[in-house]
């Protein structure tokens, strides 16, 4: 499909000629930084001048400023695919990219109350959601239109944690990042369904396994109500039991789910076991917030890290190292370094995860060895994907 001039689109700077681009690169760099600025500062050093409260920092800039700029740039790059129109790139992008990063970069100086630093934050995502929406409406494909709402709803939970930030309830913003992350983990399930599979049956030349109705809705169904019983139920025991079976459900339907993408044919082909593995970590993720709302010895921060560091991280590597080949012209064909990284990254989860249950006395290792590993499997898919995503697709084609 050439969906767009060969000559008008040589005249834009290859990094802003589809979202995949600028959002990928951006997302992992950022993502690196973020950590290391994490890791002195759990080490005494002062590196957030103007952030009053440290934890809230990386938990908002994690979620808001890593996850979702990849999100952004998945959904901005899919829309040309699923509807057939051109994605947004040129100037329109170079902005929504830069109201991204002013955030980023700002805040760490300004601070989390700063009021440049809040509009700036509040203005990037819808702005993605009003660029998703066009092509949607255009072609009546209601089906997709799911990503509007939902970048919708991110910008409110934002909106949120800053609330939350400025009146110092930490409770309060930790009841939305969680939201946040139980959203995303439900982003990646919807997602995961339509991709997973699909991939895996096209590298193993074998039959993709049909969806079974029943258990689509029973995984997704409970998945999302669990979004919403975190974010709008009473903290009681009675609705913690309500909220814990809920989660529990969805962890079962959702094993079932992967189960049947034919998980034992992926040890040998890196890009898929990466995103089998990832999406392990949802239901062991789910399993264990509902450890934790029962109160079976462990936290909700540690319980949130199965998502974030094993689910999000893992799948949002295995999705960014594939879709930029794809879309740069490239084969889907990784070398050692990132292979390396996909280990890198399971470890980093696995330590996150295991090593505060097993050894507590070896939490603050913990802590500091998993940051490293996320640093450096970022930090290589950075340096390996740099040259891919800031030049012309190999093929000569728009995009």
């Amino acid at each position: 499909m050439q969906i767009l001039d060969a000559e008008k689109e040589s005249r834009i700077w290859p990094l802003f000629r589809l979202g995949f681009r600028v959002f990928f690169l951006g997302g992992a760099l950022f993502s690196v930084l973020a950590m290391l600025l994490w890791l002195l500062s759990l080490s005494g050093m002062a590196v957030l001048p103007g952030v009053g409260n440290p934890i809230w920092w990386h938990a908002h800039e994690m979620i808001f400023g890593f996850a979702l700029a990849i999100v952004a740039g998945f959904v901005l790059t899919a829309m040309q695919n699923w509807t057939g129109i051109a994605g947004i790139r040129g100037w329109p992008l170079a902005v929504v990219a830069g109201l991204w990063l002013l955030p980023r970069l700002l805040m760490p100086l300004r601070g989390e109350l700063n009021p440049l630093v809040i509009t700036l934050d509040l203005l990037w995502l819808p702005l993605v959601a009003g660029m998703v929406a066009r092509p949607v409406l255009q072609v009546k494909q209601w089906r997709n239109l799911f990503f509007v709402p939902l970048f919708v709803v991110f910008t409110l939970l934002n909106a949120l944690s800053y609330y939350a930030a400025f009146s110092g309830n930490w409770l309060l913003a930790e009841r939305v990042f969680v939201t946040a992350v139980l959203a995303l983990s439900g982003l990646i399930a919807v997602m995961g369904g339509r991709v997973i599979p699909f991939f895996t049956a096209r590298a193993t030349n074998t039959d993709k396994p049909e969806p079974r109705p029943w258990l689509e809705k029973l995984s997704l169904g409970t998945l999302w109500l669990g979004v919403l019983g975190w974010l709008l139920l009473p903290r009681t025991d009675g609705f913690n039991n309500v909220l814990a079976v809920m989660l529990l459900i969805a962890a079962l339907a959702n094993l079932i789910r992967l189960a049947r993408w034919n998980s034992k044919l992926t040890p040998n082909i890196p890009l898929l076991w990466i995103l089998h593995l990832g999406y392990l970590f949802i239901p062991l993720g789910l399993l264990a917030l509902a450890a934790a709302l029962l109160q079976w010895g462990i936290s909700i921060s540690l319980a949130t890290h199965w998502l974030t560091t094993g689910a999000l991280g893992m799948v949002i590597l295995g999705m960014i190292a594939r879709v930029s080949l794809g879309h740069s012209g490239r084969p889907l064909v990784i070398g050692r370094p990132v292979v390396i990284a996909f280990v890198l990254l399971l470890l980093a989860a696995l330590i996150r995860s295991l090593l505060p249950i097993l050894l507590p006395g070896m939490t603050n290792m913990a802590y500091h060895t998993s940051a490293l590993a996320w640093m450096l499997a970022f930090g290589i898919f950075s340096w390996v994907y740099w040259p891919i995503l800031t030049r012309p697709r190999i093929d000569d084609r728009p995009g």
